[in-house]
């Protein structure tokens, strides 16, 4: 058995183990073994990192004029496209992910931090046209200070850099939390923040479970801000943490998005859309399709030709060029799966393909789709997190909507249709934060991302997330040579 390689977290510009030396398993789910070790931080490390960063406010980095913080921030962006290829490879390995997703993830993500370091010196106050005489009266713009970030494992690259860069081009200084399932790819990104010139202690990355890493991280007393990415329940427990420190919060989580297709479709465009909604990243994607609305007239040409595609799917090595999906993230998604593929069955699904587990080593799940005929099943609004489309038919506009907003996620959905008119009614009626029309899956660094009801609240990406990392500060300036009139002398 090879040697497991060592890895360790980037506290105050040094790279460390955790202070007792503790450490757990990253583990390849293509192959389901270990092959490398992560640092299991303690209380000690979360705080020496926290303080690190409250310590780099006031040294160098608050120093610097915003032009100063882009062009590093720019460097850091050119760095992570150069290293596409060798965080790509360490993704996969760690996360499962095809290789060719991670690979263009990094060198177009980069973009999103080029985004940020040309927006760091284009945030702005107000002066305002105050009612009261002789008095001039300004607002700054400042950075809000210690920024915890919570990095989930399944876009780890998109994640960080829709956080980081509004972050650090604002002035503030951060802390990321890796995600225990699979942490290496974090750490090889923090590698490229020295190299670009960012000082220690402006960036920081530990690694570690939530009962204690998660935990005292996002209830530090230092940290003004947590910018969280994952899970309901975790996302929960955040919210609690922050009564502690009364840090603001945002949180981007899971979905359940519906993709809606009317009888004037594209058919073939449509197809596609939904088959890269649902099995594109194995389905581990928060605004994967993972419910399809089908209008009847439809549904069975275009489930014929979707089942087809889905069966040719090519699922193996995420490293192999020929491969077309590659495994799931942890063994925990495999069960949840079959568990719920069992429970759609037994309350009256049709299993259209897939519906197993693969035979032999790894995390390998089959492209799933299951005709549901009532919208009250389970599987219509939990999260699977895994390649498992749930479909329904529908007849009418209004029935299909009120079917799309039943649930209570809220963060994507897709629409396709020629009605220019239907176009613009669903996408304003469709209860979530983003609607994709006659397309799916696509992002900018100029547009918002984020959802409503139990998928979060606040935004990132797009120029208001610059405004999200700071603070207005009112200046008051008394332009009169008059002296100011005592309070108490009778007038």
């Amino acid at each position: 058995m090879a040697e497991l390689e060592t890895l360790q977290m980037l506290i105050d510009g040094q790279w460390c183990a955790a202070s007792d030396g503790a450490a757990f398993d990253c583990i390849d789910p293509s192959t389901g073994l270990a092959w490398a070790r992560i640092p299991e931080a303690t209380y000690a490390d979360v705080n020496r990192a926290v303080e690190a960063a409250a310590a780099a406010l006031d040294g160098p980095w608050g120093a610097m004029t915003p032009t100063q913080r882009g062009k590093h921030l720019a460097r850091l962006a050119d760095l992570l496209a150069a290293h596409s290829e060798e965080i790509g490879r360490i993704e996969t390995r760690d996360t499962g992910k095809m290789f060719k997703e991670t690979a263009w993830q990094a060198t177009y993500i980069a973009e999103y931090l080029h985004f940020f370091a040309g927006a760091a010196d284009k945030i702005s106050g107000d002066t305002l046209p105050i009612d009261k005489p002789e008095m001039f009266v300004f607002t700054n713009r400042e950075p809000l200070g210690v920024i915890a970030a919570v990095i989930p494992w399944n876009s780890q690259m998109f994640l960080t850099a829709t956080k980081l860069g509004p972050a650090l081009a604002a002035g503030n200084t951060m802390v990321l939390k890796a995600s225990e399932h699979a942490s290496a790819p974090l750490l090889a990104f923090g590698k490229l923040v020295a190299e670009a010139g960012i000082p220690p202690g402006v960036v920081n990355i530990i690694t570690g479970h939530g009962a204690v890493c998660g935990r005292e991280l996002t209830r530090h007393p230092k940290v003004a801000r947590v910018a969280f990415t994952g899970g309901p329940a975790a996302a929960a427990q955040v919210i609690k943490n922050s009564a502690e420190n009364f840090a603001e919060v945002s949180l981007e989580l899971g979905g359940k998005s519906p993709i809606i297709v009317f009888d004037d479709a594209n058919i073939e465009s449509a197809v596609n859309g939904a088959i890269a909604g649902i099995f594109a990243a194995s389905g581990q994607s928060c605004v994967a399709g993972s419910r399809l609305y089908l209008h009847d007239d439809i549904a069975d040409d275009f489930l014929a030709r979707m089942l087809n595609i889905a069966r040719g799917i090519v699922i193996g090595d995420p490293q192999a060029d020929a491969t077309e999906m590659g495994p799931l993230c942890t063994l925990g998604q495999i069960e949840h799966i079959e568990r719920q593929v069992a429970l759609a069955i037994e309350e009256g699904g049709t299993l259209l393909c897939g519906g197993r587990r693969l035979a032999g080593p790894g995390l390998f799940f089959e492209p799933t789709i299951i005709e549901c005929p009532r919208q009250d099943m389970t599987i219509v609004d939990t999260e699977l997190f895994g390649p498992v489309l749930a479909v329904q038919r529908f007849r009418t506009e209004s029935e299909v909507l009120a079917l799309a907003n039943d649930t209570k996620h809220g963060l994507a959905a897709g629409l396709f249709t020629r009605d220019g008119a239907r176009q613009l009614r669903l996408a304003k009626a469709l209860k979530s934060g983003m609607v994709w029309v006659n397309t799916y899956r696509m992002i900018s660094p100029i547009a918002e991302f984020g959802g409503v009801k139990t998928s979060g609240h606040g935004r990132e990406a797009g120029l208001q997330a610059m405004y999200d990392y700071t603070r207005a500060k009112t200046i008051w300036v008394n332009l009169s040579d008059d002296p100011i009139a005592n309070p108490f002398q009778p007038r």
